[in-house]
């Protein structure tokens, strides 16, 4: 059984080389525009010698279906991309993948920090900036504990007791905690019921951004310090025949890529992570906090996040890790419209310290909408550790998963989960449930690796009562068999 653990341990380190060195795979049929960190925005972008310079150039350029963009192995850029119709966007030259980065700058500079609190080694950064999910320092090494309170009648307030002000300097109790305040723009828009003022949460929305570091001056301390902001990289929207290849895509608040009803949406060869755990809304809607009132927070945040319907949706060969909630998904809750979901493909990635691995949910009316999920395939993946990354910050702890359903309708046909890896989850490593027998997963020739004690998860129908949680004990291998259907499953205790 070590032998096969240990096995495991290298497949997952071979598949993060593979994704790392991996060559490019594009075909642009129209243009070829290039983009280097030496570029200049003037000239016309079309050879390597009259390259652009800036992600904001790529996203104003008069792009046509067809057309590609290419950006400079080995150089850095910064900010966000409005994608276009039909437009691939991919890596020329040798050396590592481009890094896009969500900040306009590294915040790893001493000039950029002051000190407001001597006793407390509290640090405000004297350029606003839009809602960090959090900061990472040294490309990993650390990173911030986000301190959010909820807002409430017209002030700050602890987020576990409302009744208590929220104070920051009493609050920031470790080092490297970070807390931001926007007020500046307000809304009223209507949740459960009420409509007093909330901060209002857009890509505008620059507040203030405070640090406890109790080493000193942060852009002292650091080689690096990079924020998560509240942006996509890939703003998708519902543009179709979207491709994304080889690029390395880091440090983003909100989702890396981030589309709408679409259809022809491909993500390939990407490395991407720390992403995510940017505040969404104080609209207190959050259906994994459904307790919580207007005025509470949700945060959120995935790798790569298809809402909508979709079809010929594809993410295959990417690396991703450190998101705050899921690092694949396709998702929708219909609201009594239809939405179909159609020949999704997610295989050979391997998906790291996520909360959720893979997410996927179709929230529909019980009795029908119309909607279905109809030639799901994830197959080859390598998922693991969900629930041990920075995303457990979280308030709902409990749910993460490898794989995450939820425990909705998702009417499905055509669903297939075969030859994956699932190794480790600090909780269920699947949560696979539908209404109905009939829209569950076919599972065939997965690998199940789990701590002895830990969860194997749930699978089944609920239109009667949920599904039990099921334990990884000496009787797992006959529980996937029998429960998950897995015929021809192997079952791997870890270490």
């Amino acid at each position: 059984m070590r032998a096969e653990y240990s096995k495991v341990l290298e497949l997952i380190n071979e598949r993060r080389s593979q994704i790392l060195a991996s060559a490019d795979n594009i075909n642009v049929k129209g243009a070829t525009y290039y983009v280097s960190e030496s570029g200049d925005d003037s000239l016309d972008g079309l050879s390597e010698a009259t390259a652009w310079r800036t992600l904001k150039k790529v996203s104003e350029a008069k792009l046509l279906s067809g057309d590609g963009v290419l950006f400079k192995r080995g150089d850095t850029f910064r900010g966000m991309i409005f994608a276009k119709e039909g437009v691939t966007y991919g890596a020329y030259g040798e050396g590592e993948k481009p890094r896009l980065y969500g900040w306009d700058k590294d915040l790893a500079d001493p000039s950029l920090w002051e000190n407001i609190d001597t006793d407390k080694h509290i640090w405000r950064m004297k350029e606003k900036i839009l809602d960090p999910g959090t900061l990472v320092f040294n490309e990993g090494e650390h990173h911030s504990r986000k301190l959010i309170p909820s807002y409430i009648g017209g002030k700050f307030v602890c987020r576990d007791d409302e009744g208590k002000d929220f104070d920051m300097r009493r609050e920031m109790t470790e080092d490297l905690d970070i807390y931001w305040y926007f007020t500046e723009k307000m809304t009223t828009q209507e949740s459960k019921g009420e409509i007093f003022p909330i901060p209002d949460m857009t890509l505008e929305s620059f507040g203030d951004l405070y640090l406890r570091c109790d080493a000193g001056n942060p852009g002292k301390v650091f080689a690096s310090v990079e924020a998560l902001p509240r942006r996509p990289m890939f703003a998708v929207g519902n543009n179709s025949n979207v491709k994304i290849d080889n690029l390395c895509i880091k440090y983003v608040g909100l989702h890396a890529i981030a589309a709408g009803t679409c259809e022809g949406l491909t993500v390939t060869g990407c490395e991407i992570g720390w992403i995510g755990g940017t505040i969404q809304h104080y609209l207190g809607t959050d259906p994994n906090y459904p307790q919580g009132g207007r005025g509470t927070v949700t945060r959120f945040g995935n790798a790569i996040e298809v809402y909508g319907g979709c079809r010929d949706y594809t993410v295959s060969d990417c690396y991703i890790y450190e998101c705050y909630d899921a690092g694949i998904t396709h998702q929708v809750t219909t609201f009594g419209k239809t939405f179909n979901m159609e020949n999704v493909v997610y295989r050979n990635n391997l998906v790291e310290r996520c909360v959720y691995a893979i997410e996927y949910f179709l929230d529909m009316l019980p009795e029908g909408d119309g909607s279905i999920m109809d030639g799901i395939l994830m197959e080859g993946n390598i998922l693991v550790d969900s629930g041990y990354g920075w995303g457990q910050q979280r308030h709902n702890k409990n749910t993460p998963a490898l794989i995450k359903g939820w425990s909705y309708v998702n009417k499905a046909r055509n669903y297939k989960i075969r030859n994956n890896i699932f190794c480790r989850s600090a909780y269920r490593m699947l949560h696979l449930v539908a209404l109905d027998e009939e829209s569950l997963p076919e599972m065939s020739g997965n690998t199940y690796v789990q701590y002895k004690g830990g969860m194997i998860g749930q699978y089944g129908a609920n239109r009667k009562e949920e599904p039990e949680i099921k334990i990884f004990d000496e009787g797992a291998a006959e529980t996937v068999e029998r429960v998950f259907k897995d015929a021809c499953a192997k079952v791997i205790a870890a270490e």
